[in-house]
């Protein structure tokens, strides 16, 4: 008798035995949640073992709050009607903002160094899909983001922010902008190859963003070139939404302070509802063109 002969009388064969032994170990919803724990996690070690990361990424958002806030705030008896009646508080905002913005741009390098170090090459043998890979840091810098943006509103007596349940919301929003600023990060960095290029090229974004985005001055009245950049960027929906969400003072949700667009100021939840939309688009693109690594 051949061995062929003798596979084709095993009755049932291998089919039949996977069967009575059900799905191979592994292949359950833990397992395919595994790659955005571990990834998650490994950004979560990066902050616990670089302490000094975190205590220099508070430096100038605090510097922006505490002296350009408080030299504004004294100066503010000299700006006539337009005057802001607490500068420091409208300045809060933009300051949150601003503390996200670095740790969670800083996956977008780590993921460029990675690929000139061969780690990413490790990552792509691994058993997974690599989807995951992107949106497992996606989801370790906007926590990290988050964290960053906890320690400034730990510190929000100082623009006279009251502690109050709202503040959870405000988190949520801080997150959703972490996510934001990480989402875009990993579109660089799956785009431009080298670590030089992407420095200059993030260092060239971030500043614009902030500046454009109605967090160091009121987004209406504009001259019109100045509003359109202000409208198109959609940081400024992030950083309205945190402001009017804030419990302080009334500078904070003053029709001078919220933001315009024609007649209408849109509400909190369509303007997350657009950075919802932004973070998709961009954590697809991302996807797909990591995809197509090799």
């Amino acid at each position: 008798m051949s061995r062929t002969d003798t596979v084709r009388e095993a009755p049932g064969g291998y089919a039949a035995t996977a069967a009575a032994e059900g799905p191979p170990p592994g292949s359950g919803p833990r397992h395919a949640l595994r790659p955005y724990a571990l990834l998650w996690r490994r950004e979560m070690i990066r902050l616990k073992h670089n302490p000094v990361r975190l205590a220099m990424g508070l430096v100038t958002p605090l510097l922006f709050l505490v002296v350009l806030g408080t030299g504004l705030d004294a100066a503010s008896g000299n700006l006539g009607k337009a005057q802001l009646n607490d500068y420091r508080a409208f300045l809060f905002p933009g300051v949150l903002v601003m503390s996200v913005q670095a740790p969670a741009i800083a996956v977008g390098i780590s993921l460029v160094w990675d690929r000139r170090l061969g780690v990413l090459r490790q990552m792509l043998v691994a058993p997974f899909p690599r989807s995951s890979i992107v949106l497992g840091l996606a989801l370790g810098g906007a926590t990290t983001g988050a964290l960053y943006g906890l320690l400034v509103l730990s510190v929000g007596g100082i623009a006279d922010i009251r502690y109050t349940p709202a503040l959870l919301l405000v988190l949520l929003e801080i997150l959703l902008v972490s996510l934001l600023f990480t989402s875009l990060g990993l579109l660089a960095a799956v785009t431009i190859r080298q670590v030089d290029t992407f420095q200059v090229v993030v260092n060239l974004s971030l500043m614009p963003l902030m500046f454009f985005s109605g967090a160091m001055f009121p987004p209406n009245g504009l001259p019109g070139w100045l509003a359109i950049v202000v409208k198109l960027n959609p940081l400024t929906y992030g950083v309205d939404a945190v402001r009017r969400t804030l419990p302080g003072p009334d500078v904070l949700s003053s029709e001078q302070t919220r933001l315009l667009i024609g007649d209408w100021h849109p509400p909190v939840v369509a303007e997350a509802g657009l950075l919802v939309a932004i973070v998709a688009l961009a954590l697809g693109v991302a996807t797909y063109r990591f995809s197509r690594t090799t």
